[in-house]
């Protein structure tokens, strides 16, 4: 199908090739290396995940390892077209071996779809695994239709864990258990709030009231309907997966009209500690889920570095606070190294795909193992789950924030640093 490059493991030289419009760095110039595509949103509303890009890439280029990849990067620009077209491109022009892509379902289900289609092996990271495989089925609606695929490969959390993170860390709390529920028209949206697999079936069984206004488009600069509705059940509660700029829309306008529930725990918008210093003083005691963070006792299976000290380089380097997709972004390119390491031919797709599948590899973020373990069987081939606690931020006195994990019920390995404390108005 495509012309594939054999992996010289003599190949002493560095270095990344980067598409236009990606991240700088100097060309390949010699020696047939494995070609390594990744598609990442650089730029758009989804920038924040790809702030650790450039960190990461370079401290794999200048391990044992990276010396026998080139890596071609491309930038989704938070489009899920784009991200098609990208994915496209690293295929026919490029001649990958090996896809990459992370951070959010807007990216990785359109190139991860791609790849399937193109018979190219394809890992995807960072985003729950039901939007990822279930967003991709022809018919999303009927379970009896799914099917595997045989090219693609996804770790990382569930619903269930996070659902189960949220409703832990509200269990500290004395509330109502009456739920307001922020739900978008895109992928993450649409299966948090589904009736069968998102939040809705679990809260109900434990008793939570959910008040779901319906979808709204991204980008909206008016919540004013959710609020009501919200005040109106009385919800002590806020969850969803929001976009970073729409919960800062959306929690202004809930302070301006005097809507301050117990406990806001919000995916995706306040992962990172820049949405929240733009809240000012509100972002005190906002919750998320925690995939990844200096705290969690995993080290790298490239270089030995612990989490830790993999988030003190990425503030040494940059200046800027750790982030939760340094862990991950890392992950991925453990697993490659992994995984071409195990194949005689980087250009045979169906051997780089079973060695995929075969992976049991310890790594920055906890064991990943295509196993099965957790998952219900339609999913079991294609996804490896990772562990999930649960964080609040913290104001400081310089007005930053720091993110204290106060939940660990869901991984009793990773440490705890408090309790859930309720937002105060």
């Amino acid at each position: 199908m495509l012309t594939r490059r054999r992996l010289l493991k003599s190949s002493a030289a560095t270095g990344l090739t980067l598409a236009a419009g990606g991240l700088a760095a100097p060309a390949i110039s010699q020696g047939a290396r494995i070609k390594v595509g990744y598609v990442t949103p650089q730029s758009g509303p989804l920038a924040a995940f790809a702030e650790a890009d450039r960190f990461i890439l370079d401290g794999f280029s200048a391990t044992d390892a990276g010396a026998n990849f080139e890596v071609i990067v491309k930038d989704s620009q938070s489009n899920p077209n784009r991200a098609a077209e990208v994915a496209q491109e690293l295929i026919v022009d490029d001649g990958i071996d090996l896809m990459l892509v992370a951070s959010t379902p807007e990216t990785t289900n359109p190139v991860t779809t791609t790849c399937e289609n193109e018979e190219v092996p394809c890992i995807s990271t960072v985003a729950p695994w039901q939007p990822w495989f279930i967003g991709q089925q022809g018919n999303p609606g009927n379970p009896a239709s799914w099917e595997p695929f045989y090219y693609a490969f996804h770790f990382f959390w569930g619903l269930e864990d996070v659902i189960a993170t949220f409703t832990n860390m509200w269990g500290q709390l004395d509330t109502n258990k009456s739920v307001g529920g922020l739900f978008p028209n895109d992928g993450d949206g649409n299966a948090w709030g589904d009736p069968n697999v998102g939040f809705p079936p679990v809260l109900a069984d434990q008793g939570y009231t959910l008040t779901d206004p319906g979808r709204y488009q991204n980008l909206t600069d008016d919540f004013s309907a959710q609020i009501n509705a919200f005040k109106a059940a009385n919800a002590e509660i806020v969850t969803g997966v929001v976009i970073p700029p729409d919960f800062t829309t959306f929690w202004t306008q809930a302070k301006q009209q005097g809507f301050t529930p117990k406990a806001a725990s919000i995916g995706k918008a306040i992962l990172f500690p820049q949405a929240v210093e733009a809240l000012g003083d509100a972002g005190h005691n906002l919750s998320s889920e925690v995939w990844w963070s200096p705290s969690h006792p995993f080290v790298s299976s490239l270089n030995g570095i612990g989490a830790g000290d993999l988030a003190a380089g990425f503030t040494a380097a940059t200046g800027r606070q750790w982030t939760k997709p340094i862990g991950f972004v890392h992950a991925l390119f453990e697993v490659a190294a992994n995984v071409m390491g195990r194949v005689s031919d980087s250009g045979d797709p169906d051997a780089v795909s079973e060695a995929i599948a075969a992976t049991r590899l310890d790594t920055i973020v906890g064991r990943l193992a295509w196993d099965g373990a957790g998952l219900p069987p339609f999913a079991q081939r294609n996804v490896a789950k990772t562990p999930l606690v649960g964080g609040q931020w913290r104001l400081r006195d310089d007005g930053g924030y720091d993110l204290v994990i106060v939940d660990n019920q869901t991984a009793p390995d990773v440490p705890t640093g408090g309790v859930m404390e309720a937002i105060t108005a």
